[in-house]
């Protein structure tokens, strides 16, 4: 079985690749100059880690699609998360930036209250971020802004100053993010329209009678995304979020069952995976503001 080394630390890291330490629990990555050559190795972190790897030779695909992004990817990792470095051999250095920080270190500061929004961290790596020419110089002078900053003497400025610009990169990544979104429309809409033919395989197959109700998890799973990734793309493409869009689909659904006078509440209830009638017509009032018998009743004097 393949060793998995747990990092739980920025200087377990740091001895891994023979790089200095200067603070304990915040380091600017630099495998530039790293004095250990590492080809493959598995991480189980403990710290968040931000990698930005420079390499215009080097394609980037997703799926099949190859992006036209390429002097820059990111990829992140927060505590708990598995990640697998693969350097070619000739590659000896490679050209890899990025930030380590541990979580305890940014506990009680306002970053720490704002780690949620930072979605990417739960992105595969294969959701990696693709930078332009100019989006990598940004990412770099945030870098040399936290690594000037370690390198000053310690006051009791530091810790908010080192916080504030891990802050800034981090909005900076949620931007370029949001861009690549919008540039992959051709993409995105592929996503929806599987998003939207799986949805209704569901209920066709009645899947929905052995699983319940459909989960944002069951559906980026089909497509092969995170359910982050394929959460954020969804509410860009349609401004509702993943959840949201699967309740749309069930009301709708829902909607034509109660048309059709060959089902019983119970029967549409099961088929649309509701363990029970009542949770049935408690949802549908929620979002039509009326009981489905109302609807129905409705719907035949219409």
């Amino acid at each position: 079985m393949e060793k998995i080394i747990q990092l739980d630390s920025i200087n377990a890291y740091n001895q891994i690749y023979g790089l200095q330490t200067i603070h304990d629990n915040v380091s600017v990555v630099n495998l530039t100059a790293a004095t250990k050559i590492v080809n493959h190795m598995k991480m189980n972190y403990g710290i968040y880690a931000l990698y930005l790897k420079c390499n215009k030779t080097c394609a980037i695909q997703y799926g099949r699609n190859t992006y036209d992004y390429q002097e820059g990817t990111i990829v992140c990792f927060a505590p708990g998360q598995i990640g697998e470095v693969n350097t070619d051999v000739d590659e000896v250095r490679p050209e890899v930036y990025g930030i380590l920080f541990h979580p305890d270190y940014i506990k009680g500061t306002s970053l720490s209250k704002k780690m949620e929004k930072y979605r990417f961290f739960s992105y595969d790596t294969t959701e990696a971020l693709h930078l332009s020419e100019e989006e990598r110089k940004v990412i770099m002078l945030c870098l040399e802004k936290i690594q000037l900053e370690l390198e000053h003497k310690t006051d009791k400025h530091s810790k908010e100053l080192i916080t504030m610009n891990i802050e800034l990169l981090l909005n900076y990544c949620i931007r370029f993010y949001e861009r690549q979104f919008l540039t992959r429309e051709k993409s995105n809409k592929d996503v929806l329209q599987k998003f939207e033919k799986y949805m209704n395989e569901f209920f066709e197959n009645e899947a929905s009678m052995q699983k319940g109700l459909p989960t944002v998890k069951y559906f980026a799973s089909k497509i092969c995304l995170s359910s982050n990734y394929f959460g954020d793309l969804i509410k860009k493409e349609t401004g509702k979020t993943a959840q949201e869009y699967i309740q749309y689909m069930i009301i709708e659904r829902a909607k034509s069952y109660l048309l059709d006078s060959d089902y019983s509440m119970g029967n549409i209830s099961a088929m649309l995976g509701f363990k029970y009638p009542q949770h049935f017509g408690r949802f549908f009032k929620k979002h039509t503001g009326i009981t489905p018998m109302q609807y129905k009743n409705r719907s035949d004097y219409d």
